[in-house]
């Protein structure tokens, strides 16, 4: 049977079990947290004002705000304004140190909690209707107690915020410019690519706002048919999905005409660079995207300290090219910025299409049958430390593939490279699957393979099926997570696949088995993509 939670037990489980990894990824965030809170309804900071104030959100809701004001802001002139929905789980306190920055450049920047967490009233609406309509509120104040431009409207966030803002783009012409940093454009896609539940993701977020907020009863619902894999509400679940993702307005969004730059790390475990690069190709107004090492929101955590940071300073280079009209060259760019998890080093790309120069094929061939349920070793980590962990240290998960059990993992390899391989873009798998019973999850890895036979991730991602009918093939196309990894001299590919990895929700009945096989008239592979103009 899959590994399911179900209801309240759900619920309970995920508001248990945030601990490590919630704390690993929300640290670099909450720090500026520390000694800040106000004792006082206004603050002085260095040459910027800072006001602690209540704004009447979408039905009277209060949310809980911080104004900061550049200095000398005396009402003689406009500035352009900067609106900051918080993250989830995040106190309102989160930016401050990015909106010092901001307000002593020239900037008004309005933060706010988002509804339904902290002292900001309501309940959590993931992004909902109520979020989009408080932000244009937001910007109704900022306009009639700052002194804020009306025509140099910009919105900015982390994770939530960052889908918040996106969203706002949509729907209020007034936004001009958008900086989204690990956010969604497509939320099913994230939370729910290759039709598997992202397990740990799932919990995190449900347990994060147990903790921290109010969740409304619609929200605990669906994480609750969500976790606990209850398939008879799966278009219920995507319908919700799909209301909450900005693509589904992508019309709107490039009407409305705003700049909007993406940024999101590799190794995100809540929103997939897949997903964000999709959306990003499809906009058609003035666009930026930017990938880093890391998991969700540490490509940009340090910078909430105030701490040097490359995602941020692109940011203020966006605000005050598309706000301020600046002419700081960031418009003739080439727009696609890539930071290399094996180097460091960047590469930049005119669109996301050119990332990839040439494609390396990895035959599958012959016949390999697996059992299910056991994990084999090979698996994604846990989320924000693995990440965080190749991030800082360039140590992604590892496995020995000579040892790795192939009873239950399927294994091939690709000849020894003579030169570096720079995998750059998404892998796709192509397969025929049998399966002996009507469900089945499969999980794909890539994993650079040096002397001694150990593997180094590169990427992974999983694919279930449901409704088959047992002992008839299928064909399997499944799309890995993005990523920019340079595969040394002298190392081997291997393509792994197996059924368990802690990341997420399996559908393997007892018993199950899952054949590979690669008919002639339609052989199996692996497609890595390579750059090799480096």
């Amino acid at each position: 049977m899959p590994r399911t939670l179900h209801g309240t037990a759900a619920l309970r489980a995920a508001a248990t079990t945030v601990s490590a990894a919630l704390l690993a990824g929300t640290a670099l965030a909450a720090a500026p947290a520390a000694g800040a809170a106000p004792t006082a309804q206004d603050a002085t900071a260095a040459g910027s004002s800072v006001r602690f104030v209540d704004i009447a959100g979408d039905g009277g809701v209060k949310l809980a705000a911080n104004v900061v004001t550049p200095a000398g802001a005396n009402g003689s002139q406009r500035y352009p304004v900067i609106v900051l929905p918080t993250s989830w789980s995040m106190p309102q306190i989160e930016y401050l140190a990015q909106a010092k920055k901001l307000a002593d450049s020239g900037y008004v920047v309005v933060s706010y909690n988002s509804r339904g967490f902290w002292q900001s009233g309501g309940e959590i609406e993931t992004a909902g209707p109520e979020d989009i309509a408080d932000a244009s509120k937001v910007i109704d104040w900022a306009l009639a107690h700052t002194p804020a431009d009306p025509h140099r409207v910009g919105m900015a966030g982390v994770s939530y915020g960052a889908g918040i803002s996106l969203l706002t783009s949509a729907f209020d012409r007034r936004v001009r410019a958008v900086s989204a940093l690990s956010g969604w454009g497509d939320l099913i896609d994230s939370i729910y690519s290759g039709r598997t539940q992202h397990q740990q993701a799932g919990l995190m977020l449900g347990g994060s706002g147990e903790l921290t907020g109010r969740p409304s009863a619609e929200l605990r619902r669906i994480l609750g048919d969500f976790l606990g894999s209850h398939l008879d509400k799966e278009d219920e679940m995507i319908a919700w999905g799909k209301k909450r993702s900005p693509a589904t307005y992508l019309d709107r969004i490039n009407d409305n005409g705003a700049a909007i730059m993406l940024g999101n790390a590799w190794g995100d475990s809540l929103f997939s660079p897949n997903q964000y690069a999709n959306f990003y190709e499809k906009l058609t107004g003035p666009k930026r995207l930017e990938f880093r090492p890391g998991d969700h929101a540490t490509a940009e955590g340090l910078g909430l300290l105030g701490l040097p940071n490359d995602t941020w300073n692109s940011a203020h280079r966006w605000f005050d090219h598309y706000l301020k009209g600046e002419d700081n060259g960031i418009n003739r760019e080439r727009p696609v910025r890539l930071k290399s998890r094996s180097t460091g080093a960047y590469d930049t790309y005119a669109s996301w299409k050119d990332v990839t120069s040439e494609r390396r094929t990895i035959a599958l061939t012959g016949t390999k049958k697996i059992n299910t349920n056991i994990d084999s070793g090979a698996n994604g980590g846990l989320i924000f430390l693995t990440n965080i962990l190749d991030q800082f240290l360039k140590l992604p998960p590892t496995a020995s593939i000579p040892l790795l059990p192939r009873s239950v993992t399927a294994v091939w390899q690709s000849e020894r490279y003579e030169e570096q391989q720079r995998v750059r873009g998404t892998t796709t798998l192509h397969t025929t699957l049998t399966s002996n019973k009507s469900s089945g999850t499969a999980i794909a890895y890539l994993y650079d393979v040096g002397p001694l036979g150990v593997g180094k991730l590169v990427t992974h991602a999983p694919v279930t099926f449901h409704d088959k009918t047992p002992g008839q093939p299928f064909p399997v196309d499944l799309e890995l997570f993005s990523t920019a990894y340079d595969v040394p001299a002298g190392h081997k590919l291997a393509v792994v696949v197996d059924t368990v990895d802690p990341l997420y929700v399996e559908h393997n009945p007892k018993g199950a088995q899952l054949t590979f096989s690669s008919p002639q008239h339609d052989p199996s592979y692996v497609s890595v993509p390579i750059d090799e103009r480096g």
